[in-house]
């Protein structure tokens, strides 16, 4: 069974996460300029992307920038669920079983909310 975290494990893994954070942060704010020029595209009405053979459709850059935006925002809700959990003193530990999660799998994935045996089970 994996041993619980020491203070240097955790404060390495919280600074890992934090600076996660902040680059899902930068690329949530160039998705969103992104997005924001595509929008700008598609209400021009003299643009026919559906015509244009240099390239992706407005409507499937569209598709493709909102999926590429809607895993950003998973990925930053988990880092924010896993600094919840430093907070409270609760991170580290599984949420489905409560046995520590093991170094190695946070050093891995500093999100993971399950050990890796409930992970395998899940």
């Amino acid at each position: 069974m994996p041993e619980r975290l020491t203070d240097a494990q955790l404060t390495d893994l919280e600074r890992t996460l934090r600076r996660q954070r902040s680059e899902l942060d930068t690329e949530q704010a160039r998705m969103a300029g992104s997005l924001a020029e595509v929008r700008s595209a598609r209400s021009d009405s003299d643009t026919d992307d559906e015509h244009d053979p240099e390239g992706p459709t407005l409507s499937s850059e569209w598709s493709r920038i909102s999926g590429l935006t809607t895993e950003l925002e998973a990925r930053s809700a988990a880092i924010d669920r896993a600094l919840q959990r430093v907070e409270t003193g609760d991170y580290g530990v599984c949420i489905r079983c409560g046995l520590p999660i093991g170094f190695d799998r946070l050093d891995a994935l500093p999100a993971a909310e399950l050990c890796i045996t409930c992970a395998r089970r899940a």
